[in-house]
């Protein structure tokens, strides 16, 4: 008999098997999809270049993540905000320069650079004042016994928006945190005003998440660590059922294949672990939060050049405001800026509409936007690609999950709650950094300490 069983080899699963080997567990990861990785992927495109398909940033305070990094060997650089961005508003380019601190800035950039009244700026900087005191008084660990929760979380941040009268640009730095700023790719009307204050209470845009780059791709981590697995890891192995008793869980894969343990941890997005048949049932509160925990909608595109001309110009890649397609733009090339790379995000209903065009029509959109922002020259890559997370079918989305508005004060206890010998994982259940790496690695680290806690050999004693 196995000590545990891993359902699921993104970085969370990944994380949570190395914790338990090193402890001296035996464990086997079972993957659903062909390669391990989950939302941590990267790709070699026919130019040479390695590029993240997923999730391609640490920050500032992302310990955990900065450890395995440093334990990996890997080579980390600084993400290039030197220079001056892009902001559009109602159909104008604005170069501004980015502020010092975060909470002095409209959404990174000087309000004073931006093309913006001096009433309008005013107006962002209140809504903002009125969001921050909000988030000061969720509770991260448990928001949904956080002061006035239940009012919070029964009101749609969009609304919660429409009460104060905020005019378009007092809304956008809001719509910008739902949209990409980690939260999850969904819009302002599908989550709680108390779900939007709890990203940025465990998750903050102002201590800076996108401080930092991996030479060769943030997806070589989850490589590396698949690979240690060895034949641990089995891959293109969907789990269909989870059966537990007295003696111990029994994990069944779609071939009809039984892998017998004492322990399971389930690291699948929330959604996803609907797939699965649990003896003893799931209990109710559980099932409905699965239900009531969707995936967020992002396509990441990806435009290389034979330089990053844009620093040339004195630019820094980032561009943010009012687009058709692209969210947000940003540099990711390496400190020779040579190939020159701009990331690019389609969030939220965006996303869903540029998945109903063909592949011609999607190419020229992005084409004509990127042209639009930085010059005839950004209209002609070496190489452009897009990848849409909601077209996978073992994560269905991307940068993490959401809870539909109520979800918090209703089914919140059932968020963590380990289920007999089945403890979660996923970057999901974190309570810190959820949606990044950071929180992926948290989430590990903690199911697999719940496990080793229950079998009586915790490495934190």
């Amino acid at each position: 008999m196995l000590d545990a069983v891993v359902v699921g080899a993104g970085l969370s699963g990944l994380v949570a098997a190395r914790r338990l080997r090193a402890a001296g567990q035996t464990v086997r990861v079972l993957e659903a999809a062909d390669t391990a990785g989950g939302r941590m992927r990267r790709r070699r495109l026919d130019c040479g270049v390695t590029v993240d398909l997923g999730g391609q940033w640490g920050g500032d305070t992302h310990t955990r993540f900065e450890a395995l990094v440093n334990a990996l060997d890997l080579e980390r650089f600084r993400s290039f905000y030197d220079g001056e961005g892009l902001f559009r508003w109602r159909g104008e380019a604005r170069q501004a320069r980015l502020g010092a601190d975060f909470d002095d800035t409209l959404l990174f950039f000087e309000p004073g650079d931006l093309p913006l009244s001096a009433g309008e700026r005013a107006e962002a900087r209140a809504v903002e004042q009125r969001f921050r005191q909000l988030v000061e008084q969720v509770d991260p660990d448990e928001p949904w016994r956080s002061p006035d929760a239940v009012a919070l979380d029964t009101i749609t941040a969009s609304a919660w928006l429409q009460g104060l009268g905020a005019s378009a640009a007092a809304q956008l730095p809001l719509q910008w945190l739902g949209r990409v700023g980690g939260s999850g790719g969904f819009e302002l009307h599908q989550v709680s005003m108390l779900h939007l204050a709890w990203t940025q209470a465990v998750a903050p845009q102002r201590e800076a998440p996108e401080g930092w780059l991996l030479r060769g791709g943030a997806g070589q981590v989850a490589e590396r660590l698949a690979a240690d697995l060895g034949p641990d890891l089995h891959t293109g192995c969907p789990v269909v059922a989870i059966a537990q008793d007295d003696g111990g869980a029994e994990v069944t894969t779609d071939d009809g294949h039984r892998h017998r343990c004492r322990s399971v941890v389930v690291a699948m997005p929330p959604n996803q672990r609907q797939r699965l048949r649990f003896d003893p049932p799931l209990p109710p509160d559980q099932i409905a939060l699965h239900q009531r925990w969707p995936m967020g909608a992002m396509v990441k595109v990806l435009a290389v050049y034979e330089r990053a001309f844009w620093r040339d110009d004195g630019g820094n890649g980032l561009t943010l405001g009012e687009r058709a397609w692209l969210e947000l733009t940003a540099d990711s090339s390496p400190p020779e800026a040579e190939p020159g790379v701009l990331a690019g995000f389609i969030a939220a209903d965006r996303a869903l509409a540029f998945g109903t065009m063909n592949p011609a029509e999607q190419r020229a959109c992005l084409l004509a936007e990127l042209e639009s922002l930085w010059g005839p020259r950004a209209g002609r890559p070496i190489e452009l690609i897009w990848h849409d997370w909601g077209s996978e079918p073992w994560t269905g989305g991307a940068f993490t999950a959401f809870p539909l508005p109520g979800t918090w004060t209703t089914l919140g206890d059932a968020w963590r709650r380990p289920h007999g010998r089945v403890v979660w994982a996923g970057t999901e259940v974190a309570r810190r950094w959820p949606g990044y790496f950071e929180g992926a690695i948290r989430a590990g680290e903690a199911a697999a300490e719940a496990v080793l806690v229950r079998q009586g050999r915790s490495m934190r004693r």
